[in-house]
């Protein structure tokens, strides 16, 4: 391959690649609301000359290029966020903004970017006559990902019948070629009580008296969690709190709380739910440990109901995929970074649950993500775009 040939193409395709990502950012596509970003993004693929472009019934977009046996994909989901407190944002969050170097706006790193280069790296491989009969590049754009990541690959997996023989995962990766992730679960842990007057507390059973101390202890078991080298530590954290109570006046008969409950190389849903299980307060007041089940509505009405257990996934690095897209990178951009993610991505899915090997590379930063104010940088679309229009050939010839 001519990585020079690569690299001028992609810089070449840096205007349109940021016209795009503008368009996209105006589109508000928060999860189950993504139809008019679906569409613009359809618009781009066939303009781009894409084989095949298809909507499935969850209202994922797949483009497809080339028609090789090897099927290559690369994602990126496209939901966002909200904006949050609009007082924290220095400018408007959909219209976004550009310079020289930076575009502003909500969804810029997490993650339209990366629906934007990989669409331009499958353009650049027919451009170039890259495409072979070795393999054929599915670039697909994914819904509610940020309610429930992965689900939308247990869809395309299982109903869809699309299986890659390997999956670049395009979240953000602060330039670098991440390999794995922590994997995730939403916990609920409930405990009744026993209403009464609130001027005579000792006739009842207060239920958020018995959450205090199950709260403490979920704090102090966070502090004894197992740590992987590579990965890190496995955390708790309390996120939400409920409760039910006759009024103001009254004692609470009913206490729950949401735990965030990160996991690390080794950990399962079950051995999660059996250390909250084993606490002394949970057992003292028979409180019920459960995992939540999402079950939402895509913009489509198709429900797909899953439990909120998102499986950790490590690559190894002397993997073929992964040195594939460190062979890619080195050609083009020098000496990559191979590290991990902080947050979770749809790899919890594609390989967490099924197996198929992730490799991550996108633009933006990590720390852009669901904060305000959010950016990313043109040089990011450039670069991402090349490295992808690379990864294929230089993966099937290794084979």
């Amino acid at each position: 391959m001519d990585f020079g040939r690569i690299k001028a193409a992609s810089e070449a395709y840096s205007k349109d690649m940021v016209k795009f990502l503008r368009d996209l950012i105006r589109i508000p596509g928060e999860s189950c609301a993504e139809e008019p970003v679906i569409g613009r993004i359809v618009k781009e693929m066939e303009a781009l000359q894409f084989d095949k472009v298809e909507v499935d019934k969850m209202g994922n977009v797949l483009g497809f290029m080339g028609s090789g046996k090897t099927l290559i994909a690369f994602d990126a989901h496209i939901d966002t966020v909200g904006i949050g407190e609009r007082g924290n944002w220095q400018f408007d969050p959909y219209e976004g903004y550009e310079n020289d170097t930076e575009i502003g706006g909500r969804g810029s790193s997490d993650q339209l970017g990366g629906i934007v280069s990989s669409v331009y790296g499958a353009r650049i491989m027919k451009d170039l006559g890259l495409l072979s009969d070795k393999y054929r590049v599915l670039v697909s754009g994914t819904v509610q990902e940020e309610d429930c990541d992965g689900l939308c690959w247990q869809y395309i997996i299982n109903q869809d019948k699309i299986r890659p023989e390997f999956v670049v995962i395009t979240e953000p990766t602060d330039g670098n070629i991440n390999r794995g992730q922590r994997g995730r679960m939403e916990i609920r842990v409930e405990v009744k009580g026993v209403s009464c007057h609130g001027s005579a507390p000792e006739r009842g059973d207060n239920a958020i008296y018995k959450m205090a101390e199950i709260i403490n202890q979920v704090k102090e078991l966070n502090g004894r969690l197992k740590n992987n080298d590579f990965l890190g530590k496995g955390t708790l954290a309390v996120s939400q709190i409920f409760y039910n109570s006759p009024s103001r006046c009254a004692v609470a008969d009913m206490c729950a709380i949401s735990i965030d409950r990160r996991l690390t190389d080794g950990e399962t849903y079950q051995s999660a739910l059996k250390e909250i299980e084993a606490l002394p307060s949970v057992r003292r007041y028979q409180a019920e440990v459960t995992m939540y089940k999402y079950d939402s509505p895509s913009y489509t009405g198709l429900q797909y109901p899953t439990d909120c257990y998102f499986p950790t996934w490590v690559i190894p690095e002397d993997h073929k995929v992964t040195q594939a897209a460190a062979e890619a990178y080195r050609n083009l951009w020098g000496e990559p970074k191979i590290t991990k993610w902080t947050f979770s991505t749809n790899g919890v899915s594609i390989m967490g649950r099924e197996g198929i090997p992730c490799i991550g590379f996108g633009p933006g930063k990590e720390a852009q993500a669901h904060a305000p104010n959010e950016i990313t940088w043109k040089q990011d679309l450039v670069k991402c775009a090349a490295v992808y229009a690379a990864i294929p050939s230089v993966y099937v010839n290794k084979e």
